[in-house]
């Protein structure tokens, strides 16, 4: 059972959370074969406060 997990910032649409894991599952339909309903995807949102790139919180860079 594939299991893909994507972190990244908190996305609010719906609508394009159940787009972004449906173009997942089927890439990784095309890629393994396995039946969609075995393959998970875990969406993990990550507050910009809580997320730092070259030293600097996101939080931060997008400031200025």
């Amino acid at each position: 059972m594939p299991i893909i997990t994507v972190e990244g910032p908190p996305v609010t649409d719906i609508d394009r959370k159940r787009k972004f894991v449906q173009k997942l599952t089927d890439a990784t339909f095309e890629m393994y074969g396995i039946d969609k309903e075995h393959i998970v995807v875990l969406i993990r949102e990550n507050k910009p406060e809580n997320v730092s790139a070259g030293g600097k919180l996101i939080l931060d860079r997008r400031k200025k």
